[in-house]
């Protein structure tokens, strides 16, 4: 999974941030992250800035990439916002409260697949259904419907 993350205040902060998430255990376990030029937006002419890019592996987290994002930013001496885009999925941290937190796991998880019939359950429910039509019978005087 690749995931863009920009912050206002310059090339500096971004350096800081890129620094930061190389000594946190999480994000360096999982992600390859590096400073890129982003890709300019749909009707951007000649706008081109920095971001850091996260390529991501099964072993990513997305909380602790939160996490480290939240503490990062708490180190600054100036409020910065934070843009992260995963896709075309895009949330703006500006107070890091704990709403922001959760929208920002709500881009960054990866949706669930919906779970996979499971073929016993399935035969269950027949099974289940077979004797509540054998009962009915029954109550009726024994004479199918």
């Amino acid at each position: 999974m690749r995931i863009d993350v920009a912050v206002s205040g310059g090339e500096a902060e971004l350096r800081s941030l890129r620094d930061w998430l190389s000594r946190d255990p999480g994000t360096r376990r999982g992600a390859h992250v590096e400073l890129v030029q982003a890709e300019p937006s749909p009707g951007q002419m000649g706008v081109v800035t920095d971001v850091l890019q996260l390529i991501t592996d099964n072993a990513w987290s997305a909380a602790s990439f939160a996490l480290a994002l939240s503490t990062w930013r708490q180190t600054r001496p100036h409020a910065r916002r934070i843009t992260v885009r995963r896709g075309d999925l895009t949330v703006s941290l500006d107070g890091g409260g704990d709403e922001e937190l959760r929208r920002l796991l709500d881009v960054l998880e990866p949706p669930t697949a919906p779970e996979p019939p499971d073929p016993d359950r399935e035969r269950d429910r027949e099974q289940d259904r077979d004797r509540e039509r054998d009962q009915d019978g029954r109550a009726d005087g024994g004479e199918g419907r």
